[in-house]
């Protein structure tokens, strides 16, 4: 049996070396690295696998949130609402913006935004709504669309955990994770569903003006040469990275689908276990399984990770510690605020979930939960 990873993504390579190879190095022979025509090509292919009219490159996913706020022109002070439950750089580039975070607990069984919660946190200082996608399916958009709409907020999506995904509205309407607010965002970092080699992200909008802002703010807010009419970062994919997301592109789908049958493997395993509850599959949203994260109800979870580690099984716990606990984002809170949040933090573990898992390592990988929880 394979060594098990976490995410394999020297055996995913390995599959595709030769086309890979050569299209990094037509790269390094036209020596253009930095917005070449790799990039605009993956722009462009990205823009029509979304069906969105403007996808914008930049240097990572935390940019890609950090810009999207600058490009919404808000004022210190102003009050961004998202998740208790997610990674850091959600909230990471709202406080760097001086704006203020406001973290709301999130649903049980989906890990994504309360949207009861969400209608409750709202302030007449409230501009903006980040709902996160996460573990690789799409927030309630249609009612956190819904309460935008009701008070005027900009909705950006934290799309780096589901890109490929798609909702599924009450009127029959489907989009893919990111193109539903005013702005989607996604991060390319390497384990991601649709990962580079290095780092890279991007933004997506249906706005041309938005676009047009956008394009300016990653490039040193320039749209002439040496003329700065914004205030910009330096934040751009390379042509590199560009040409790896080209290849990796084709096969998103068939990635996502590897991703799912892993999935409905662990599933099924652990459907009769009374003490693990398998990840919810909401009914109007696809579930691309950026993680696989279990539910663990008898208070033995950190126990279970050192058992899998013993059996070399890599099992991640994502996320240890509540944002509004931590040191650089603490906020007086009310637990009773925060149940579900707080019942994730001591429940949760995520298996190894990535596009070359076997039958054989997911057989080993089931059985040793299970010998564990029997025991």
């Amino acid at each position: 049996m394979k060594k098990i990873q976490m995410v394999d993504l020297q055996s995913q390579y390995y599959k595709i070396k030769s086309e890979v190879d050569n299209a990094i190095l037509n790269v390094l022979n036209t020596a253009a690295f930095i917005n070449g025509p790799e990039v605009k090509s993956f722009q462009s292919e990205l823009e029509t696998y979304l069906d969105v009219k403007h996808v914008i490159p930049c240097a990572n996913g935390t940019d890609a949130l950090q810009i999207s706020l600058m490009a919404l022109n808000l004022q210190e002070g102003d009050e961004v609402i998202t998740s208790d439950f997610t990674f850091a750089a959600t909230v990471e580039v709202i406080h760097l913006l001086k704006l203020k975070s406001v973290l709301v607990d999130v649903d049980y069984d989906t890990f994504t935004i309360d949207t009861e919660k969400l209608k409750a946190a709202i302030t007449p200082k409230t501009k903006a709504i980040i709902p996160v996608h996460l573990f690789g399916q799409c927030s309630n958009m249609e009612e956190v669309l819904k309460i935008a709409k009701e008070h005027n907020l900009a909705v950006i999506e934290d799309n780096a955990q589901a890109i490929g995904s798609e909702f599924t509205f009450s009127d029959g309407t489907v989009k893919k994770s990111g193109t539903m607010g005013i702005m989607g965002t996604t991060s390319f970092f390497p384990s991601k569903n649709l990962g580079c080699y290095g780092d890279g992200g991007a933004i997506f909008t249906n706005d041309d003006e938005l676009a047009h802002k956008i394009r300016g703010i990653v490039n040193h807010g320039m749209y002439e040469r040496y003329y700065h009419d914004e205030v910009g970062v330096n934040s751009r994919l390379d042509s590199i990275q560009a040409t790896v997301l080209r290849k990796k592109l084709t096969l998103l789908d068939t990635y996502n689908e590897a991703r799912r049958k892993a999935a409905d493997y662990y599933d099924e395993a652990f459907a009769d276990c009374k003490d693990i509850l398998i990840p919810t599959r909401a009914e109007n949203s696809s579930h691309v399984f950026h993680q696989y994260t279990l539910r663990i109800l008898n208070g033995k979870r950190n126990e279970l990770q050192q058992f899998l580690t013993e059996k070399e099984i890599p099992a991640m716990i994502y996320y240890p510690v509540a944002l509004r606990k931590q040191k650089a984002y603490f906020q007086e809170s009310n637990d009773a605020d925060f149940v579900n949040t707080d019942k994730l933090l001591e429940q949760v573990i995520s298996l190894p979930m990535h596009t070359e898992l076997d039958d054989e390592q997911l057989k080993y990988i089931s059985d040793a939960v299970l010998e564990f929880m029997n025991k």
